[in-house]
């Protein structure tokens, strides 16, 4: 079934940008109780990779940050600035009310992932959650990453996953077939908004294909770590020294 946040052409970033401003009010209530809270361990555990061993004026880009969880799990996790860019105001201003008084080392960007307003070289690491999947061009916004990550970096990213398992896929994909449109229209009165999860999916490479892309544009030490039977995985790779 067509979904009206979800297009292949020019229309697609205004589409996702009118998608998460109508779920910006909502979304971190959305994702713990779709996640069971779980979410949030996931996104510590992207933090740790991004700052293990950070040093003095470690510098960290969450990109497509939305409200700033990984911002601010970068922060705790020793980062000396994190930039959160995100190409929706609506998002913009639920992280900027989350950060704390005078934290001047949490940074919010308007901005998009496929033209990143920052230098060659500017961060020691590169965070995304749950946002390449909605990008118009996963491999271009790579690159770009790429661009901006110092020699030796790191690029984190967590996304919805596609258990290698048949079975297991099927059966994950029919539970997301079955509960998002409910979570929808219980949250925003439009199965839509969250229907649009599976439509996504159909077209997004998921882990494995998102290893094989970080291969191709030139990242090494790629792995992946599976979370919840690969359900959710996070993708680790490191810009050459």
């Amino acid at each position: 079934m067509p979904n009206k946040f979800l297009s292949h052409n020019e229309r697609r970033a205004p589409k996702v940008r009118e998608l998460f401003t109508t779920l910006a009010p909502r979304y971190d209530l959305a994702n713990d109780i779709q996640s069971f809270g779980l979410h949030r361990r996931w996104k510590q555990r992207v933090a740790a990779l991004a700052t293990a061993g950070a040093r003095p004026g470690w510098r960290v880009l969450d990109l497509c940050c939305g409200t700033g969880d990984l911002t601010f799990a970068a922060r705790r996790g020793g980062a000396t600035l994190v930039v959160g860019l995100d190409f929706t105001e609506a998002m913009l201003r639920v992280a900027a009310r989350r950060r704390a008084p005078n934290d001047g080392g949490a940074r919010f960007v308007l901005g998009d992932a496929l033209r990143l307003p920052f230098a060659d070289a500017s961060f020691d690491a590169v965070t995304v959650g749950y946002g390449l999947r909605n990008v118009a061009d996963i491999e271009a916004s790579l690159r770009e990453m790429l661009r901006v990550l110092r020699p030796g970096g790191r690029m984190v990213i967590l996304d919805f996953g596609k258990p290698d398992n048949r079975l297991g896929r099927a059966c994950y994909l029919g539970w997301l077939r079955a509960t998002m449109p409910l979570m929808g229209w219980l949250f925003h009165r439009d199965p839509d908004t969250y229907r649009y999860i599976i439509a996504s999916l159909e077209t997004f490479p998921a882990q494995r294909g998102m290893e094989s892309m970080m291969r191709r544009a030139g990242m090494v030490a790629v792995r992946v770590h599976n979370l919840l039977l690969g359900t959710m995985a996070i993708n680790y790779g490191e810009r050459p020294a």
